[in-house]
């Protein structure tokens, strides 16, 4: 499994990359081998103020449909246009082509606190 030392991780499995206030969000290469194949993001939340491990959309893969969770308070201002028709990027470039959303940060302390690298690859194993 691959885990980009540049980012930073959460506990639900999203990624994070902070650049100024605006943060690039995906999920790990863990969450996407365990889903197996994504047929469908659904992410409808954008534009909306909204809080540390809020729900912000949902990932649905052949077997199950699961939560995304916001890994920090802020707002969602854009949204992946690729995955609405090829949701299969998350599973092929879960941290290039397959991020999913990018949002305003209210507070980078938020992001701070997140896991580093090594941190995620003790709890994922």
């Amino acid at each position: 499994m691959n885990y980009p030392a540049n980012l930073r991780y959460t506990k639900d499995h999203e990624w994070v990359l902070l650049d100024g206030n605006i943060a690039t969000i995906g999920i790990t290469d863990f969450a996407q081998h365990e889903l197996g194949d994504i047929v469908y993001v659904d992410i409808s939340t954008k534009g909306k103020p909204l809080a540390s491990e809020d729900v912000f959309g949902t990932v649905e893969a052949v077997k199950t449909v699961s939560d995304l969770f916001l890994p920090a308070a802020g707002t969602i201002t854009e949204i992946n246009p690729a995955l609405e028709a090829n949701p299969e990027l998350v599973n092929s470039d879960p941290y290039g082509e397959g991020w999913m959303i990018k949002m305003t940060v209210e507070h980078s302390s938020d992001i701070e606190k997140l896991m580093s690298a090594e941190a995620y690859t003790a709890l994922v194993g």
